[in-house]
Parts: C-alpha cells; sequence; structure tokens
C-alpha cells in the first residue's frame, strides 16, 4: 500500500502560496486605502474652497448692503464717475448680480452653458450694460487666464451678440465660449 506523504514540502509549498496571495492582497488594499484617502483629502479641499468662496461672498454682500444704504460709504465702494446717487446704487445692485452669477459658477451650482443664459438675461438690461462699460478699466486688471476675466470675456460677447442679432427672440443669441478660453 502506497500512503502521501504530507510533510514539510507540501505544507511549505502550500504555506508560501498562501503568504504571497496574502501579501499581494495586503498591497493592493493598502493602495486602495491610498487612493482613497488622497480622494478625501482632495474633496476636503475642494468643500475649504466653496466655503471659504461663500463666506466671501457673504462679506461682500454684507459691505454692499451698506453701500447701498448709505450713499457715503457707496463712494468709497464703487470709484466710477456716476450722475447720480440712485445710478451709483442701480451700479452696486448690478455688480451684486454679476458676482451673485460668478461665485454660483465657481462653486458649482449652475455649469458655464447654465452661467451663460443667466447672464444672458442681465446683459439685456440697459442698466446692467452701462455698469458693465463703466468697469471695463477694472476688469483690465485681472490676470487673463482667471475665472473672472473668462466670464468678463463671456459677458462682452454677450452684450455684443446681443447688440448684433437681427431677432427679437434674445434667448437663443449667442453661444457659450468654450470653458477654456
Amino acid at each position: 500500500m502506497v500512503t502521501q506523504s504530507f510533510g514539510a514540502r507540501g505544507w511549505g509549498s502550500a504555506a508560501t502560496a498562501g503568504l504571497a496571495f496574502a501579501a499581494g492582497a495586503l498591497t493592493a488594499l493598502a493602495a486602495q486605502q491610498l487612493r482613497y484617502e488622497e480622494r478625501r483629502l482632495r474633496a476636503e479641499r475642494s468643500d475649504s474652497r466653496q466655503a471659504m468662496l461663500t463666506e466671501q461672498q457673504r462679506m461682500q454682500f454684507y459691505l454692499l448692503s451698506q453701500a447701498m444704504e448709505d450713499p457715503d460709504l457707496a463712494s468709497v465702494y464703487s470709484t466710477v464717475q456716476v450722475e447720480s446717487p440712485t445710478q451709483r446704487r442701480q451700479y452696486l445692485f448690478a455688480h451684486a448680480m454679476y458676482t451673485n452669477a460668478l461665485l454660483a459658477y465657481r462653486v458649482g451650482v449652475v455649469n458655464w452653458e447654465e452661467l451663460h443664459g443667466h447672464l444672458r438675461v442681465i446683459c439685456r438690461n440697459e442698466i446692467f450694460r452701462d455698469y458693465w462699460h463703466s468697469h471695463h478699466d477694472h476688469r483690465a486688471s485681472l490676470e487673463d487666464t482667471s475665472q473672472e476675466a473668462r466670464v468678463g470675456r463671456m459677458v462682452d460677447g454677450l452684450i455684443r451678440d446681443l447688440d448684433e442679432a437681427d431677432t427679437d427672440e434674445w434667448w437663443v443669441v449667442g453661444e457659450p465660449p468654450s470653458e477654456e478660453g
């Protein structure tokens, strides 16, 4: 009668294979954990940036509200020449509308195409257009590749497209420029 021997040699190969499998699984698990941690940190940084942008917008709105209520403060907040305190308040409000739309895009409430649609509505207003043209020199100091500069170019294009449109259907005027440029 022949008997099989499961000596150290038989168990050793199985043990080695098991250890290799366990080591591979642990390595894969560690790599997966590292990727998860990197994603979590990226999300935290993104959430933190959105929270900072939102807080900055709250402060700006507070200052704007103060300026709209007090002509003496309004003359500090806005440095463009205006014809009346009423026009200054209108410009301040136009600025609030624009920065609100810009913040909505920055924090992801609206996408690029939706921002284009919101701004197209705003750009139909003559007071907003006057505000926009009077602040051209302020926008000239923006870094050309910044989000605000790109959005500013979108507004410039919308105003131009609305002026040149040969239709009363303003809601179809203009296409959003590429988000990169």
